[in-house]
C-alpha cells in the first residue's frame, strides 16, 4: 500500500471518495464527510446555543458550524489544516484560514468561546494539551464547547490512518475522550465545567476558563 499525506486523503474524502478511518474503533469506518457537509440541523444549533460571543471553531472541516455561527450574526472565525476543508467553507460563504491550532492563531486570548465539535477533542491524541492550548486562546471567564463520547467510554489514545484504495496515511495521534473522564482531563488543563448535556445522543460539556 503507498503512502499519501494526511491531508491528501482528507481532502479526496471531502472530494467525494470513500475514506476509511482505521485503528480508532474496533473495525474501520468511514470517515462521515455527509454529516460535515450538511446543512446545521436542529441538533447542531442546540450544540451551538453553548457557543457565547466571538467564537474560534477549531477543526472546523467544510464550514458547517462557522457558517451557522455567521447566520445567527456571532463573530467566528474557523481553522482547519486541510485545504480543501478551508475551500469548501469558502465557497459556502464560511469565514475561515488555514490554521494549526497549536500554531499562531489571530485574536489569542481574546476569544469569547472555542469550539471543539464532531470529536475534535481527539486532535493531536493529547486532549490535556489540547485545552490548554485552547484555554490560553480564550479570554479570562471565557468558554470551551466540547463535543465527547457518551457515558462509559474509556479514554484512548491511538495510533489511527486514513485509507483508500491502496493509499493509506502516515499514522496520526488521536485521542477519544467521553463523559466519565473529560472533568478531570478539563481540570489538568485549568478549565472547570460548567455544563453538560445531552443533545440527541450527543454529548457536549461547557468548560470555562477561571
Amino acid at each position: 500500500m503507498s503512502q499519501a499525506p494526511f491531508r491528501d486523503l482528507f481532502s479526496h474524502a471531502l472530494q467525494g471518495n470513500r475514506v476509511q478511518v482505521v485503528g480508532v474503533e474496533d473495525a474501520p469506518f468511514d470517515l462521515p464527510v455527509d454529516d460535515w457537509t450538511r446543512r446545521a440541523d436542529p441538533a447542531d444549533h442546540r450544540l451551538l446555543d453553548q457557543c457565547h460571543g466571538s467564537t474560534l471553531d477549531i477543526g472546523c472541516g467544510p464550514g458547517r458550524l462557522t457558517l451557522a455561527l455567521q447566520m445567527r450574526d456571532q463573530v467566528v472565525l474557523g481553522v482547519d489544516i486541510v485545504p480543501e476543508a478551508i475551500d469548501q467553507a469558502r465557497s459556502r460563504g464560511a469565514t475561515v484560514q488555514t490554521r494549526n491550532v497549536f500554531g499562531p492563531l489571530p485574536f489569542e486570548g481574546e476569544w469569547d468561546t472555542a469550539l471543539l465539535a464532531d470529536g475534535n477533542i481527539g486532535i493531536g491524541g493529547d486532549p490535556v494539551a489540547l485545552l490548554a492550548r485552547t484555554r490560553a486562546l480564550i479570554r479570562p471567564g471565557g468558554r470551551v464547547v466540547i463535543e465527547v463520547r457518551g457515558p462509559g467510554v474509556a479514554l484512548k489514545v491511538l495510533w489511527a490512518t486514513l485509507e483508500s484504495g491502496q493509499s493509506s496515511s502516515k499514522p496520526f495521534r488521536w485521542a477519544v475522550v467521553g463523559m466519565d473522564d473529560i472533568a478531570d482531563i478539563a481540570g489538568q488543563a485549568g478549565l472547570t465545567v460548567l455544563s453538560q448535556h445531552e443533545i440527541e445522543g450527543r454529548w457536549v460539556v461547557t468548560v470555562q476558563k477561571t
